[in-house]
């Protein structure tokens, strides 16, 4: 190693500044040298340098660590021009690329060079023409290929950068369409830049399913004649690249059959989509004879010599509740068919004591109404988000845009906490009363709060044995909070976006959460990670429900269709459209056969799972319906909206009608007068309902966040 430092200890006097900072540098290095001990190395610099080791003694650590110092800062300097120069390089190749994906990307909506808009308009008037002169029988199916075809057309106009052509184009002719696509077009006028295409959402689904459209084999013919005969080849070509047609056999839809399954983002459900079996039956209840019957004792010998006159012991009696015994349902799943939490003793006495207050049930129908309460929740500066009620109506928990989750207590018991762990090791575990004996009467409280999200908590869940309760948030996460301990106990993380939904099974175990990133995922209790995650929605994923046999998940999304996922495989077994907006609230009938769905387009549609059809359209409401649920006896059907209303359905009636009709084609379904199942409505002052729910005696209990 050679260095340039000959004059470093000559020279004359007057030493430049610069000398002088470089001698300074090489002392502190030599400092340095001989902290660590590196005799060697040292003697061969003060050799090389020519410097006197006895200059040291000028130099202390500060000089040292501020040398130290300078060297890094301007080697981290040097790192970081060279890092962003790389990233400039990278950025601008990055840049080139994508905006060759781009051009590329455009050039295939537009997919023809000699591109002519005005030759797209043409084809769209003849079409328009074709189906207003069309026969009134075939004129509604026929209807239905406009508004993919308009969109499409749209699409290849703005690609090819003529906006404002395309926007003419909307304008002119959207007055042709349903009222239910409005609100799609008027997001497509929304983007301004051809390149704003490739990152739309209804873009992206019309471009990865394509649009499915069923119609009758005459009206198709009469449909596929008339492309041939005008020779429509851009219109032939749109039809073979984004269009599927379901045909069936028979005769043509009217407009209101026609109406009642249209409304998604890609059209129809396609028959294919709902051939799956679904096993929709219940599963057998464990018996509850064998918890509380004691053991039978050893069998004794009538002829006993000794004591000849004994009289016989009596057999203990059976209660006639519990000796019923449930039937096997064919419909249900094997009870193995996915590994189900094993019930505890304490878990059996909680199902028990619920069985009793169930015997207490008062029956409901059309003249015998259940009574509602309604908690208004004032003073909470419109804060509320959600609320949910227990299973067994002692406990609401409302989540608030601060993030916070409060519980309080509906009854006069207390929400105590445990004890601690000096006092629960003194408890006798083989107590009979060993649950309450863990609970401290001290800390007994009417309402608790939990804190830890970083977001609005959007819903809360408690668990079947009403110890645990879930929230999820717009922080993406899912908390677990223990009702014993009164803290969090698992943070699950996996979603990417806002969590909209969670909800346990009904057998407790396993939950289900959907979100902003167009999934839903099931969880364990006991894993971070997620067992499944359920995809196949265009858009975010509203809502969410379990099935009350635990084996099947259903889903609302913003793409306005409801889907029904098995939870064994994770794949979709149900696939269902109709409704006109995005789907807010889901519930599923006591025998499990049937789901509910509420919407923003303020209707509610009760849907077959057996086969995926639509049975019934239920009309009164008229703003979002935010909560439905089935009285405990599944006779009647509650729903309640922002419009301040409740409203109670006749749902013995509408089964017992669907299935005495049950010949009729699901196509063919005939529009139910809604008010023949609608039984009372019930306002509220000014009070949006948050949640409805059922005690197990029927009465109603409703939730709702007061307007000022």
């Amino acid at each position: 190693m050679s260095l340039d430092v000959a004059n470093v200890n000559g020279g004359n006097g007057n030493e430049n500044p610069t000398h002088s900072q470089d001698k300074r540098e090489l002392l502190c290095l030599l400092k340095l040298l001989k902290k660590y001990q590196l005799k060697g190395t040292e003697e061969l610099l003060c050799q090389e340098a020519n410097v006197n080791s006895a200059d040291l003694s000028n130099i202390d650590d500060d000089d040292v660590k501020t040398v130290l110092n300078a060297a890094l800062s301007l080697t981290e300097d040097k790192l970081n021009r060279q890092a962003a120069s790389a990233a400039a390089a990278l950025s601008n190749e990055s840049k080139a690329a994508t905006e060759t994906n781009a051009a590329e990307a455009l050039a295939k909506f537009i997919g023809d060079d000699a591109f002519d808009a005005q030759q797209y308009e043409q084809a769209y008037e003849e079409l328009r023409t074709f189906v207003e002169e069309s026969l009134d029988i075939y004129k509604h199916e026929l209807s239905m290929v406009l508004y993919p075809i308009l969109v499409q057309i749209y699409f290849k106009i703005l690609a090819s950068g003529q906006v404002e052509k395309a926007r003419g184009f909307i304008e002119k002719y959207k007055s042709d369409l349903d009222g239910y696509y409005i609100e799609g077009l008027f997001n497509l006028l929304l983007i301004s830049k051809p390149e704003e295409l490739l990152d739309n959402d209804l873009v992206n689904a019309m471009e990865t399913d394509k649009f499915v459209i069923r119609m009758s084999r005459d009206a198709h013919s009469l449909f596929k004649r008339h492309i041939q005969d005008r020779r429509q080849e851009v219109v032939a070509d749109i039809v073979s690249k984004y269009l599927h047609f379901d045909t069936y056999e028979g005769m043509a839809r009217n407009k209101l059959q026609c109406v009642a399954t249209a409304g998604s983002h890609t059209g129809d459900a396609k028959r294919q989509d709902n051939k799956i079996r679904v096993y929709y039956g219940l599963l057998k209840e464990v018996d509850f004879q064998t918890l509380t019957t004691p053991a039978p004792a050893p069998e004794e010998e009538d002829d006993d010599p000794d004591a000849p006159d004994r009289p016989k012991k009596k057999k203990p009696k059976k209660d006639p509740l519990l000796s019923k015994k449930s039937k096997s349902d064919p419909n249900a799943p094997a009870i193995d068919r996915i590994p189900l939490p094993e019930l505890k003793d304490a878990d059996k006495l909680l199902k028990l004591k619920a069985l009793r207050e169930a015997s207490k049930r008062l029956p409901l129908n059309k003249e015998q109404l259940p009574s509602a309460v309604f908690y208004t929740i004032l003073n909470s500066m419109q804060g509320v988000t959600c609320a949910e009620i227990s299973d067994d109506s002692t406990m609401l928990a409302c989540g608030f845009a601060d993030s916070m989750v409060r519980i309080w207590s509906l009854t006069p018991a207390k929400l105590r906490a445990l004890k601690d762990a000096e006092a629960l090791r003194e408890l006798d575990k083989e107590s009979s009363d060993i649950n309450a004996r863990m609970l401290d009467e001290r800390s007994g409280e009417m309402t608790r709060s939990f804190l830890g999200h970083t977001g609005p908590v959007y819903r809360c869940a408690f668990a079947p044995e009403m110890n645990l309760l879930l929230s999820c948030s717009e922080d993406s996460t899912i908390r677990l909070w223990s009702l014993l301990t009164w803290s969090c106990v698992v943070t699950y993380r996996g979603h990417v976006y806002p969590v909209w939904d969670v909800r346990f099974a009904p057998h407790g175990y396993y939950f289900v959460s959907c979100s902003y990133d167009k999934t839903a995922r099931l969880w364990a209790t006991d894993s971070n990670q997620a067992l499944r995650v359920f995809v196949g929605h265009l858009s975010d994923v509203d809502c969410v429900q379990f099935h009350p046999n635990s084996n099947y998940v259903a889903t609302g999304s913003s793409d306005r269709t409801v889907r029904l996922w098995d939870v064994l495989t994770g794949q979709s077994v149900r696939l269902m459209t109709g409704h006109k907006g995005t789907v807010s609230s889901l519930a599923f009938s006591i025998c499990g056969r049937y789901l509910a769905s509420g919407s923003v387009d303020h209707n509610i549609i009760i849907w077959d799972l057996s086969n995926g059809s639509l049975v019934t359209t239920l009309l009164r409401h008229t703003s979002t319906v935010t909560t439905i649920t089935f009285s405990r006896d599944g006779t009647l059907l509650a729903a309640g909206g922002l419009d301040n209303n409740l409203t109670l359905w006749d749902f013995h009636k509408l089964t017992d009608d669907y299935l005495s009709n049950q010949i009729t084609v699901s196509h063919h379904q005939d529009e139910n007068d809604e008010d023949v199942y609608l039984l009372r409505t019930f306002p509220s002052k000014n009070s949006p309902f948050l949640t409805l729910h059922f005690t197990r005696r029927n009465l109603l209990m409703c939730v709702g966040l007061f307007k000022s």
